[in-house]
């Protein structure tokens, strides 16, 4: 795996990057460039920070190890960027965000919301933290129509939504550098290609169909023309950047644009004769088999000379040549590296975290989940609902201290103690996963068990519930569980499988209709199964709480038994009937045994006393069974009166999220429906 990141990179260039000053931040490295720039600095040294919007769900970031460097980031938040920024300091900032690149992405809000207002954000946050060096990745778009070798001042003609967000953050970058000392350079990249690009692109679509089927793909007109870069020359363009900007002399250089190009026009003509050359290809070009895209022009190529000048920087890699190095990591690639041609959309988890008196536990089940969903490559989101803690607990501060920096991380906080299963309930309403997974908040249900949890589920099953096999508690207690369990399972109604907790993962189809179960009295071990569906159990050893002590007494587990019994079996009221019908039988049967020995044993003068032993203790005996009957049918009847209130199930005092909080009536509302469409 590692022959996978190579680089081209001499002894002289790599000392240029440990010239840099760090911590390194590097935005957007779910990217192509991002990813490339990431994967060489991070051999050289290792304050090396990858960011991005989860980076840890991309193809690109699946092998890396240290999942401490990959930094979930949104430049659109500048809340969440600002906190970030203040806890890790970077000196050194390589910005290569961008949306709108592809014709894919063409959302006209989000490309001038990240490629504009994003850059924004970061210049204002910055400037408050102090950095060295800002390199932004703009584009040779910029120059749109007048695109024939322009140099840098030449006149500006965008022709599309992309084009035209990254002019203005071009000139917000040139203003800021110029009347604020902002130590930046703006760096019009042209088509840079190699390693980890995306393989719908032109020249990773080239090299596959060369060497899979010795044929070319559609093309546009041959006339089409490209300035072609290699990436790792691109790479070290960025990194003289970040050099030069604080030895330039002249400070009207910061925020100046530079051309990062080889200056040479290469036309698709030209690539599919070198690609013949290189692949021997018999196949002829069928031109014009795809219809030319909007910014495809003729002329399209750079000026790079105030590059040369400025950052002693050219480009060295011919087209000839990238393109073998391109195609030889494409065969290294296919046998380690299952790159899709497209990153499908990730399958995305929430977990639900059920928080009472487990402020010291979340710090660590968070880590522990992050490791978990990252080995997984998954997308995640962690939803902790803290069910009102008391003090001394902080329960709701350390969830919030999460969210500062981490937007996969959700708060809720409800006005009271509801308990764990209206928390869970509240976790589901504004999960966005399509799946999510219940857990209790004080450790004794283990992360990594949702590795098998996962794999069930892909599998086809529907629910994936934990079996507890065994469990770190005393053994009365052992005993007491696995009684409940098996007489539940045995007065139910439904099929519900012993030793079941609420630690499960449900599709979110089975969620769905959970969620759309209107009884307030909740008990989601029993819906779970009562919903049906595919389900299948996996067995886990359920450990101690990680800190202090049970908050369930021998009380609460007794009300936590009557609860599912009288959910979902109404079996005692039968029982109750037969032992009634059984009783009265009996007595009938009694009394014409008394009858009929009375007239055959005539009672003698004197032994009026005799019988009142039985007369007493059949009287505490149907005494005791009425009380107890009576109070079955308060439990059955307690349990319609909560339902006939109608009360709501959990009432949410706040909502963190992204470091802010959201408090209000309207704001809970309206956050909760935004979190539900993530």
């Amino acid at each position: 795996m590692d022959n996978l990141y190579f680089d081209i990179w001499d002894e002289k260039e790599k000392e240029d990057v440990r010239r840099l000053n760090g911590p390194i931040f590097i935005i957007g490295a779910s990217g192509f460039i991002g990813a490339k720039l990431f994967f060489n600095l991070q051999k050289i040294r290792d304050d090396v920070y990858a960011c991005s919007r989860a980076p840890r769900h991309g193809w690109r970031m699946a092998s890396v190890s240290n999942s401490n460097k990959l930094l979930d980031l949104d430049i659109t938040n500048f809340e969440l960027l600002r906190n970030i920024i203040y806890k890790y300091k970077p000196k050194t900032v390589f910005n290569l965000s961008a949306y709108g690149a592809y014709s894919r992405q063409n959302d006209f809000s989000k490309i001038h919301n990240v490629n504009y207002t994003g850059v924004l954000n970061l210049i204002k946050v910055l400037q408050e933290s102090g950095v060295d060096a800002f390199v932004h990745a703009g584009s040779s778009s910029e120059y749109g129509l007048n695109c024939k070798g322009p140099s840098e001042d030449a006149e500006l003609i965008p022709n599309s939504d992309y084009a035209v967000s990254k002019v203005a953050a071009s000139y917000l970058l040139k203003y800021y550098g110029k009347f604020f000392d902002f130590p930046a350079l703006n760096l019009r990249l042209y088509s840079v290609y190699g390693p980890f690009e995306e393989r719908d692109r032109l020249i990773p679509t080239l090299i596959e169909h060369c060497m899979d089927g010795g044929r070319y793909p559609n093309l546009v007109d041959k006339d089409i023309s490209r300035d072609f870069v290699y990436i790792d020359d691109c790479l070290h363009a960025l990194v003289r950047s970040a050099l030069t900007i604080g030895k330039l002399k002249d400070k009207d250089h910061h925020g100046i644009s530079l051309n990062i190009a080889s200056g040479k026009k290469t036309t698709l003509e030209d690539v599919v004769l070198c690609a013949r050359k290189i692949f021997d290809i018999k196949d002829e070009p069928k031109w014009g088999s795809m219809t030319n895209r909007k910014w495809d022009l003729t002329n399209w190529y750079g000026d790079p000379s105030l590059a040369n000048k400025l950052l002693n920087w050219s480009s060295k890699t011919s087209f000839e040549e990238g393109l073998k190095l391109y195609a030889d990591w494409r065969k290294l690639a296919d046998k380690n590296f299952k790159v899709v041609p497209m990153v499908a959309k990730a399958k995305k988890i929430s977990a639900i975290i059920a928080c009472y008196k487990d402020d010291l536990a979340i710090p660590i089940m968070y880590k522990r989940l992050q490791l978990v969903f990252t080995k997984l490559n998954v997308d995640y989101e962690i939803i902790f609902v803290n069910d009102c803690s008391p003090y001394p607990h902080k329960d709701e501060s350390v969830i919030y201290e999460l969210t500062k920096t981490d937007s996969s991380v959700i708060g809720i906080s409800h006005s009271r103690n509801f308990g764990s299963q209206s928390a869970f309930i509240s976790g589901m309403e504004i999960s966005s996963g399509d799946a999510v997974v219940l857990m209790d908040g004080d450790g004794q249900d283990p992360p990594e068990v949702i590795e098998n949890f996962v794999s069930k589920w892909q599998q086809g099953y529907e629910v994936v519930y934990g079996e507890r096999v065994k469990r770190d508690a005393p053994l009365y207690m052992q005993m007491m569980y696995k009684i409940f369990y098996r007489l539940f399972q045995k007065l139910a109604e439904i099929k519900i499988p012993v030793d079941a907790g609420d630690f499960s993962l449900i599709d979110r189809k089975v969620v769905d209709y959970i969620l759309k179960l209107s009884e307030k009295d909740i008990f989601i071990r029993g819906l779970r199964a009562w919903v049906g569906f595919k389900q299948i159990g996996v067995e886990y050893r359920r450990p101690e709480r990680l800190f202090g002590v049970t908050t369930n007494s021998f009380m609460k587990n007794i009300w936590w038994a009557k609860k599912g019994i009288f959910s979902f079996s109404t079996r005692p009221l039968h029982y109750i009937q037969g032992l009634g019908v059984f009783i009265f039988v009996l007595t009938v049967f009694m009394a014409l045994f008394y009858l009929i020995n009375y007239f055959i044993n005539p009672p003698s003068a004197g032994s009026g006393g005799k019988g009142a032993t039985t007369i007493v203790l059949l009287l505490l005996g149907l005494g005791s069974f009425q009380l107890m009957a009576i109070s079955i049918l308060g439990d059955y009847i307690g349990k319609i009166t909560e339902e006939v209130k109608n009360r709501p199930r959990f009432i949410r005092d706040k909502i963190f999220f992204n470091g802010k909080f959201y408090a209000s009536t309207d704001e809970i509302v309206n956050i909760s429906n935004e979190l539900k469409k993530r």
